[in-house]
């Protein structure tokens, strides 16, 4: 039932576009079911999702925008809107849209014999497609509409008239090489097929796991992976379908019984601490599979990142391998997050490997995987001499490097450079390779280095502050917002100047500094 829809990104004005979608709305009042009118306003309002405004927020600037224009047309169709929005908008839209869909029920307006059962569902079961990797899961959770006292017969008439549909299947992809995030959703009414066909696939399949979970656990995966889903700045991976079933899944996780709030795999591990992790370091490189490594130094710093990577990136799951992990943190992840020495550049593809005969054997991975596991590192090793460019190669000397990333953390380099350009060679007398700019004291005298004869100790402290969020990365819409404005061309320090400006005039609210980092798109003018 999908249409085409108004992109929000084009300039024309809300209300043409509010006015098209009530006249859309038009066509709830000729639909038999009520899930045929959810799956119709949620692929409609699915053409905001992931979008950016200017303004605000788009689900307030767009979302409640609609619901008052909705709230002031007064027709059957808009009020069928409000009912639909009521149960799949968030909850700001939700209330205001509950309350004028009252008010025009109070006033006589018309509506289908269908809308008071809107949203009125009940889980019917949950389960869960596995991949033995771990790579990703499908959840499938089942559905059924609730009937009051006296509607059961008229109910049953109503799924035959509308072909089954009053039984039905939320599946949802969760993929947990990308952050846990949930990268396509659907509905199906085709629901025994559905759950005949997994079992059939798992049943031929040793790479495959099929079975029931819990709805808590079904709602506690799935929100934490339409969480992640939402928190990229630039748009998610995701299918061209996940959009118009996003409302409509959001709303249907509320209908299950929610549960313990550890988000992420199904089969999760607790946290490793410190001893923990150098522990399975230590026992790994007492293995078998490490034996035939030439350099235990250099070992050892490789199976570090290795379980840094499993641990931070993957839910605490060091242990977990497959080809695509393996690939991805070979060429995506070390090449942007970790400076490797000469000697850790050479060792790393054979600890990988190394690891992954270790970790196979300890996690109970077929034969089958672990030989595809072993293929794809082989394969990306000719890949990532290409792949990961030794930081020196880019002009600047490992000591000057050591000082711009002790913590060894690359992704940080060009943001900390940008902060703190004057690092080496003398002035005033004092040798600039001797600051630490991680140090406070030194930092500042840094920033008086930059600001010659600048002797305004309040701005001198901003650019302090400035320089401080920089070299932390916090928010991440600094740096980000600092790379749009170099990209057009403006110099260094009228870039930092707009920083600091937007940066006092907010105050410590961070969601608000956010937004407006996020919100910069030139300088002014006038500035």
């Amino acid at each position: 039932m999908r249409r085409h829809r108004r992109d929000p990104r084009e300039s024309t004005p809300p209300d043409d576009v509010f006015k098209e979608m009530v006249q859309a709305a038009r066509e709830l009042l000729a639909v038999r079911s009520p899930l045929d009118a959810e799956l119709m306003v949620s692929d409609m309002i699915g053409a905001w999702w992931g979008r950016r405004v200017r303004g605000g927020d788009v689900e307030q600037v767009l979302g409640e925008g609609l619901v008052d224009y909705a709230a002031k047309a007064g027709t059957p169709a808009s009020l069928t809107l409000l009912i639909c929005l009521a149960y799949l908008g968030t909850a700001r839209q939700g209330a205001k849209a509950e309350g004028a869909a009252l008010a025009m029920m109070e006033s006589g307006v018309a509506r289908p014999g269908w809308a008071d059962r809107v949203g009125a569902v009940k889980p019917a079961g949950c389960y869960v497609s596995r991949d033995a990797y771990g790579d990703q899961d499908t959840v499938i959770c089942t559905f059924a509409y609730r009937f009051g006292e006296g509607e059961q017969e008229r109910g049953d008439a109503l799924a035959g008239a509308a072909g089954g549909q009053e039984r039905h299947a939320l599946v949802m992809v969760v993929d947990h090489n990308m952050s846990g995030m949930a990268r396509d959703a659907w509905v199906s009414s085709q629901v025994d097929k559905l759950l005949e066909q997994a079992r059939a696939e798992a049943a031929g399949n040793p790479m495959l796991l099929f079975g029931e979970i819990e709805p808590q656990q079904a709602r506690a995966l799935l929100e934490s992976a339409m969480k992640a889903t939402s928190e990229p700045k630039t748009p998610p991976p995701v299918s061209d379908s996940y959009s118009a079933y996003h409302a409509f899944a959001r709303a249907r996780l509320k209908a299950l019984p929610p549960g313990r709030k550890r988000p992420a795999p199904l089969h999760i591990e607790a946290p490793y601490s410190r001893e923990r992790r150098a522990m399975l370091a230590a026992e790994f490189l007492a293995s078998d599979a490490a034996e035939h490594l030439s350099d235990p130094s250099a070992a050892s710093r490789c199976a570090d990142h290795i379980i840094e990577y499993g641990c931070e990136q993957d839910f605490s799951r060091p242990l977990r391998v497959s080809p695509t992990k393996c690939e991805t943190f070979l060429l995506d992840w070390l090449p942007r997050k970790v400076m490797l020495s000469t000697a850790e550049q050479e060792a790393m593809p054979h600890v990988l490997a190394a690891w992954v005969r270790f970790a196979a054997r300890r996690s109970g991975l077929p034969e089958q995987g672990l030989k595809a596991t072993l293929d794809a590192v082989w394969e990306a090793i000719g890949k990532f001499p290409e792949a990961y460019r030794d930081p020196t190669s880019f002009g600047l000397d490992r000591p000057l490097l050591e000082r711009l990333l002790p913590d060894g953390d690359l992704s940080a380099l060009a943001r900390r450079a940008f902060a703190f350009p004057f690092l080496q060679g003398f002035h005033n007398g004092i040798e600039l390779d001797r600051l630490n700019p991680a140090d406070e004291a030194d930092r500042r005298a840094l920033l008086e280095i930059d600001h010659v004869g600048t002797m305004d100790e309040e701005h001198l402290a901003w650019h302090e502050e400035i320089a401080a969020r920089l070299w932390e990365g916090d928010p991440p819409q600094l740096w980000e917002a600092a790379q749009r404005l170099l990209d057009l061309g403006h110099d260094r320090h009228d870039v930092l100047h707009v920083l600091i400006e937007i940066a006092e005039r907010i105050g410590g609210d961070p969601d608000e500094l956010a937004a407006a980092l996020d919100d910069i798109a030139d300088i002014p003018d006038e500035f």
